[in-house]
C-alpha cells in the first residue's frame, strides 16, 4: 500500500469501515478487432475496499503529489485518456466491477459507493471539472464521491488526536509532527485551538 493509501485507509476507517488493500477484478471485453469476434479478459484494480454492514466502498486513491496533479481530461476520458481511468470513466468496467464486487461480498449493487480520493489536483480549473463530472457519474448507490487531501488529512488528524494507541505508521507519524510542533494547531469551527 502506497503511503497516501495509508492515510486513505484510516480516514475510512474513522467511518467504521473494516478496510482491505488492493484487489483486481476481472472484465471481459470484446477487442477492436474487425475480422472476426475476439475477446480479452483484463484485471482492474481497485486501490482499496472498505466494508461495514450496510456498505461497500471501492476506493481508488491517486496521490501525484510529486508531479503535475490529477488532470480532468484523464479522469472523465476526454481526449482518449479513458485507459488511466478506466474503472471510472469507462461504464461497462465500472458497472462489471461494481456488480462482481457486490456479489463477492455479499452487497446489493445499490449498497456500493465508488470513490476517487486525490491528493493533488493539476492546476487551472481541474478539480472543479473532476468534481463537476463525478457528481453525473451514477454508479452503484449514488454519485462518484470526490474526496482530496485535506479531507483524508482533517479526518486522520482527528483520529491521531485521540490518546488511545494504535501501531500505525501515519498516526505515529502525525503524533511524532504535533509533539514537535511541527503541525499547525487545529482550530475547530467554535474557534477553540485542539
Amino acid at each position: 500500500m502506497e503511503a497516501f493509501e495509508q492515510f486513505v485507509a484510516l480516514a475510512m476507517e474513522a467511518e467504521g469501515l473494516v478496510v482491505s488493500g488492493a484487489l483486481k477484478f476481472d472484465v471481459k471485453r470484446r477487442t477492436r478487432k474487425l475480422a472476426y469476434e475476439e475477446w480479452q479478459t483484463h484485471g482492474y484494480e481497485v486501490d482499496l475496499i472498505g466494508a461495514r454492514s450496510d456498505r461497500l466502498v471501492l476506493a481508488t486513491v491517486k496521490s501525484f503529489f510529486g508531479s503535475r496533479g490529477v488532470v480532468a481530461d484523464h479522469v472523465t476520458g476526454a481526449g482518449g485518456y479513458t485507459s488511466w481511468y478506466a474503472l471510472l470513466n469507462e461504464p461497462d468496467v465500472r458497472d462489471t466491477v461494481v456488480n462482481t464486487a457486490a456479489e463477492r461480498f455479499g452487497f446489493r449493487p445499490d449498497q456500493v459507493e465508488m470513490r476517487l480520493y486525490v491528493g493533488r489536483f493539476a492546476g487551472g480549473a481541474n478539480e472543479v471539472r473532476v468534481r463537476e463530472w463525478a457528481s453525473q457519474q451514477v454508479i452503484g448507490a449514488g454519485p462518484l464521491a470526490v474526496i482530496g487531501a485535506e479531507d483524508v488529512v482533517a479526518t486522520v488528524r482527528q483520529v491521531a488526536a485521540r490518546k488511545q494507541y494504535r501501531d500505525n505508521a501515519v498516526l505515529a507519524t502525525m503524533k511524532v509532527l504535533a509533539a514537535t510542533g511541527a503541525l499547525a494547531p487545529v482550530v475547530s469551527t467554535s474557534g477553540a485551538v485542539e
